[in-house]
């Protein structure tokens, strides 16, 4: 398969469940989804042997209104699966907003063929527009994902995580999956996280790449930090700040058998860089220091992670100042310096179990979420299943009403059988011939049309010929069920020597 077209490039989409590659965007100026389409589809090969087989891997073409609203598109899209042997559950079709406004009509039909035929479906740019909750009502999507501009803000703008937040609500509550775009950061990952985010796609992760360097970023199964995962595990990271050297040394001494994992800064500015980069449970800080002093460090630590514990460890009390900061609750313990090593380590130690049992509420919390979510999420893949069959029931009976009408027309009589011999459906001509009958519908065919019959026959003899009204007729007999989940036999009555 040849293509003229610069090469694509795919961005992962990364779980944050386990930090693994659940899916890749195409991104390619190239012209009309289906020649992307069928790219993706010869890319697939490149990515055998990976942690996801090529087959199996989710990939996201962007699909415009032009071919959204095009009668043939579903049907070219199915059709190139089929040639590829790509199942429909392993392609992603996402669209925005603009493309569903310009004609809704035609997009309920095409997004109801794509769910029918096993493709998922994503609301792009979610957030960047009106983010219409009629949308999300109306149409079967899978997965909305957040708008890139409304992302970049949430770690350090609360007005930008207000709305970031309410918008992950109104999906959540729908029951519909998160997606991320532009996520570059940790804090913006460990943000999105917090709220039940599904799916964060950016540099964080990865760049764009080619089809063959996605191949080698499967095979080599590179995952997120675990600390940025909705069940992050558990690890005690302490903290120390002290701008004497000698001073750091004996803290590291002392407290490395208890098995922390022990980070040190010479300075306010350096730790407040190091607690941006990843997440510690416990900080012991000296008060005064060159720069920012102990108490407006912890002041501003707490901003930036509000679940440590804050201790100050000082020779200098400077009352007033460290008094506002315990009353604020940036500083969890005041101990002074020279210090006893065993009190030390144990209110250290009760320093972490109280952040332990805070981790644990938040994991427990999480949980409770993530069951919740994927119970709403369940919940609506329910309703599109109940949509989608009553949908099929809908058509099903349209088609066997016309089935009906076009018996009932015919001229040729026929009687429909079920599959214990009773009368079930009588058209009207042969309503017309057998006038004089008396009641057959609801009755055993055996015992009001007995001259259909050979004497020991369960089912009537096929080409058998009968008197009926004074005429002589050919009986045909078809049994139904070959092509269909149709059940008994239907019997036509032609004159005999009529062409049948």
């Amino acid at each position: 398969m040849e293509f003229d077209e610069t090469p694509p490039r795919y961005q992962p989409l990364v779980d944050l469940r386990n930090g693994a590659v659940a899916g890749l965007e195409m991104l390619s100026p190239g012209s009309g989804s289906l020649p992307l389409l069928r790219r993706s589809c010869a890319d697939r090969q490149l990515w055998q042997g990976g942690v996801l087989a090529g087959g199996d891997l989710q990939v996201t073409i962007n699909v415009g209104s032009a071919q959204l609203h095009d009668p043939a598109f579903g049907h070219e899209v199915a059709a190139v699966l089929e040639q590829c042997n790509v199942q429909p559950a392993a392609l992603t079709l996402e669209l925005d907003e603009a493309t569903l406004s310009r004609d809704p009509d035609a997009s309920d039909r095409a997004l109801d063929f794509f769910k029918q035929l096993g493709a998922c479906l994503t609301l792009d740019h979610f957030g960047a527009g009106p983010a219409c909750l009629t949308h999300l009502l109306r149409y079967p999507f899978d997965y909305v994902k957040l708008d890139a501009a409304r992302v970049r803000s949430v770690a350090d703008d609360a007005a930008a995580a207000a709305r970031c937040q309410a918008l992950i609500a109104m999906a959540h509550h729908l029951g519909i999956r998160i997606a991320a775009d532009g996520v570059h950061t940790e804090a913006q990952c460990a943000f999105l996280r917090t709220n039940l985010c599904d799916l964060v796609q950016g540099d964080l992760y990865a760049a764009p790449l080619s089809a063959v360097d996605v191949g080698a970023l499967l095979r080599e199964d590179r995952r997120l930090p675990p600390q940025l995962l909705r069940n992050p595990t558990r690890r005690r990271c302490l903290l120390l700040v002290d701008d004497e050297a000698n001073i750091l040394s004996a803290l590291k001494r002392l407290l490395r058998p208890d098995g922390y994992h022990i980070l040190s800064a010479d300075c306010g500015e350096q730790a407040l860089e190091m607690l941006a980069q990843q997440p510690v449970d416990v900080i012991i800080s000296d008060q005064r220091m060159p720069g920012l002093s102990g108490a407006d460090f912890l002041r501003r630590a707490r901003i930036l992670r509000p679940d440590t514990l804050r201790i100050m460890l000082s020779g200098y009390t400077e009352l007033q100042s460290v008094t506002e900061a315990v009353n604020e609750g940036a500083i969890y313990k005041f101990l002074t310096k020279p210090w006893n090593d065993a009190q030390l380590r144990g209110h250290l130690a009760d320093a972490f179990r109280l952040k332990e049992i805070a981790d644990d509420n938040a994991r427990l919390n999480m949980e409770v979420r993530n069951a919740n979510h994927e119970l709403a999420g369940a919940n609506r893949r329910m309703e599109q299943l109940l949509h989608q069959m009553q949908r099929q029931i809908d058509r099903d009976e349209i088609s066997l009403g016309i089935a009906r009408e076009v018996l009932q027309q015919l001229p040729l009589a026929v009687i429909g059988l079920d599959d214990d011999g009773m009368i079930a459906f009588i058209n009207g001509a042969a309503g017309q011939l057998f006038a004089h009958s008396g009641a057959l519908l609801g009755n055993q065919a055996r015992a009001v049309l007995p001259q259909l019959f050979d004497t020991t026959a369960a089912a009537p003899a096929a080409g058998r010929q009968v008197d009926i009204a004074g005429r002589r007729y050919a009986v045909h007999a078809y049994a139904m069920g070959r092509h269909s989940a149709s059940r008994g036999s239907l019997l036509t009555f032609s004159l005999a020597g009529d062409a049948t």
